[in-house]
């Protein structure tokens, strides 16, 4: 056999670089005394409400496939919900997916929409999953770097240079993760209408928009005049109730695209398992409460880590949503990756350079602030520390 077994590979798979998130998380897995704001998952344990609904769906016996797009107990629960708070309005009978997370609704919204070569519109800093999944489906993703000088909000203005006869789709993910930025309705009109104007398919990824602070309520772009049937929406339980294990997510959208997301769906997955498809109508029926209560800690310690990052001399803009904050550390004199390499080194603190999530997040990092008060803290003076010491 001449050349490797990595020739052989599909160059869309080579093309793409590891998740430079699980870099980090693989290096603070093997030391001792390590604090990680690395890895973004919510420190609390599922509610037990929800965690028993699925013991007692297994003590029923209720371990077989569901329908393809899930239980319909859920799908109608997830159309219910977006009746109540965003008076959206869709058939739980072919407007609702229900998929293995919301990673797996990403990829099946890309593979359905895009023949290859075509383009999506990715504002960074992003998901790491965004750029990477775009190519996996064929299509070619377009970064286009959003400003810290207008805390990472995506205008019109700067997607316009971007758009060409093979733009397909544009992809936005807010509350943001890396940044934790937020848009306001008066940005997603404008998007919305920049979206109309351009014939464009919008996927919008609302994972965190049960996580906003300061009372402001989560704006849907579904929501939004006339962008219902364009608007690809997807979402899931990992962040808002802490089921990140359960892998359930689902999406939304007009019927030709969720059936096409179906077609695919039902020779990759088959269907969400059972038990997690259960613990999810548990969390939508009798799961507020305790998602309140979980968002009013990280609340708490939001406003701990930005108050602390800015004592250090680490400018971060107040995260509104998600639970994540972006400082700049170029002060330091140090780049994204050396400094988070450095820190875990010197104090043994992960978390992960901001280039891992686009080019224009070089000269930031990413720290979670979903782990406890007396952890973020700690990691607070281990980063002082480093800085004084370090700093160039």
């Amino acid at each position: 056999m001449s050349g490797t077994w990595s020739e052989r590979l599909s160059p869309a798979v080579r093309s793409i670089a590891p998740s430079g998130i699980r870099k980090f998380f693989d290096i603070a897995s093997k030391m001792q005394d390590v604090i990680s704001l690395g890895v973004g998952e919510p420190d609390f344990v599922t509610p037990w409400t929800i965690r028993e609904s699925c013991v007692y769906g297994l003590e029923q016996g209720r371990t077989s496939y569901t329908a393809n797009r899930g239980l319909p107990e859920l799908r109608r629960e997830i159309a219910l919900h977006f009746l109540r708070r965003y008076n959206l309005d869709y058939d739980y009978n072919t407007e609702v997916l229900v998929t293995v997370g919301v990673s797996e609704a990403l990829d099946l919204a890309l593979r359905s929409i895009l023949a290859p070569g075509d383009e999506v519109l990715i504002p960074e800093p992003s998901y790491v999953s965004y750029a990477a999944c775009t190519t996996l489906a064929g299509g070619v993703p377009i970064s286009v770097a959003a400003r810290i000088e207008n805390e990472f909000r995506i205008t019109p203005e700067e997607l316009e240079p971007y758009i060409s006869a093979r733009t397909k789709a544009i992809l936005i993910g807010y509350p943001n993760n890396p940044t934790g930025a937020i848009m306001e309705r008066g940005d997603l009109e404008k998007i919305a209408e920049f979206a109309r104007q351009h014939d464009l398919i919008v996927i919008s990824d609302e994972i965190y928009g049960d996580l906003t602070y300061g009372g402001r309520e989560h704006e849907c772009f579904a929501a939004l005049p006339s962008m219902q049937e364009r608007t690809i929406l997807l979402n899931g339980f990992s962040k808002a109730y802490a089921m990140t294990g359960w892998r359930i997510g689902y999406a939304l959208g007009n019927p030709d695209i969720i059936a096409a997301m179906t077609k695919i769906h039902q020779y990759t997955m088959l269907c969400a398992p059972i038990t997690a498809q259960m613990a999810a109508v548990e969390a939508l029926r009798h799961g507020e409460k305790y998602m309140k209560k979980m968002v009013g800690e990280y609340d708490r310690r939001r406003r701990l880590i930005h108050d602390g990052l800015k004592k250090i001399g680490l400018d971060a803009f107040e995260p509104k949503g998600a639970f994540y904050i972006f400082p700049d550390i170029r002060s330091t004199g140090y780049g994204s990756s050396e400094f988070a390499e450095k820190l875990i080194q010197a104090e043994h603190v992960a978390l992960v350079p901001g280039n891992a999530f686009g080019s224009s997040g070089e000269g930031y990092v990413r720290c979670s602030y979903a782990t406890s008060i007396p952890k973020i803290s700690e990691a607070l003076n281990r980063i002082e520390n480093f800085v004084k010491k370090h700093r160039r």
